[in-house]
């Protein structure tokens, strides 16, 4: 298959493996797909070479009617996520094709997208890591972010460290690596933690490693 290494699904928590030397390993175990093919974008009329998948099926009164045009040009059924993944290739993929977790084996270095666990408003010891100040009774500032810098600007610079709202925003881990592959219940099992909370909607992909420029050495006698 043509495609580029990716895939759709929900994080079902962690827990702990144990690999062919006895170790045990954490582990995160997702749900991932099947997906389905939806649309394929071509470079001549989208700009760019890549596959549209869909994740999860919806009912057809959950989408108007515009989307279930869309979905109906391919042959499928609505879905309820859909998702973009670059191609190099276009050959041996068609809409309604179905995409499983069988594109991966274990050993494969993957990135893994998803939107992190929200915490409301946080201070800054929280939020970015502050030691505080001395936890003495006289001291005044226990938590607080303190100095917001010189007064001559007259304003806060963009980017300084303060106190707001914490998560809930895209994360990617690169270099994950996939322990099991379950194609039987579309399980994939990874190494280490997966961002985003239980449920939550990940992408995961293979990434494309570039190689790295050589850079020649000039010996002067």
């Amino acid at each position: 298959m043509a495609l580029l290494k990716g895939i759709l699904g929900r994080k079902l928590g962690m827990t702990q493996l144990f690999d062919e030397t006895g170790k045990a390993v954490p582990v995160t175990a997702i749900k991932a797909g099947p997906c389905v093919v939806i649309q394929m974008r071509e470079a001549a009329g989208d700009g760019w070479r890549a596959v549209q998948l869909g994740f999860e099926e919806v009912k057809a009164t959950k989408v108007n009617k515009p989307t279930k045009g869309h979905f109906a040009k391919a042959g499928v059924e609505p879905m309820r996520n859909l998702s973009d993944f670059r191609l190099a290739e276009a050959e041996g993929l068609e809409p309604g094709a179905q995409v499983t977790v069988g594109i991966f084996k274990a050993g494969d270095k993957v990135a893994v997208t998803a939107v992190s666990k929200g915490r409301g408003f946080a201070g800054v010891v929280k939020r970015h890591g502050f030691r505080g100040g001395p936890a003495a009774h006289g001291s005044m500032s226990h938590r607080r972010p303190a100095s917001s810098g010189a007064t001559a600007p007259a304003r806060v610079f963009a980017g300084t460290k303060k106190p707001g709202h914490m998560g809930a925003v895209r994360v990617t881990v690169r270099g994950l690596q996939v322990f099991q592959v379950d194609e039987g219940n579309n399980l994939l099992v990874l190494k280490g933690a997966v961002p985003g909370p239980v449920g939550g909607l990940v992408r995961i992909t293979q990434p494309v490693l570039r190689p790295r420029k050589s850079h020649k050495v000039k010996i002067v006698s």
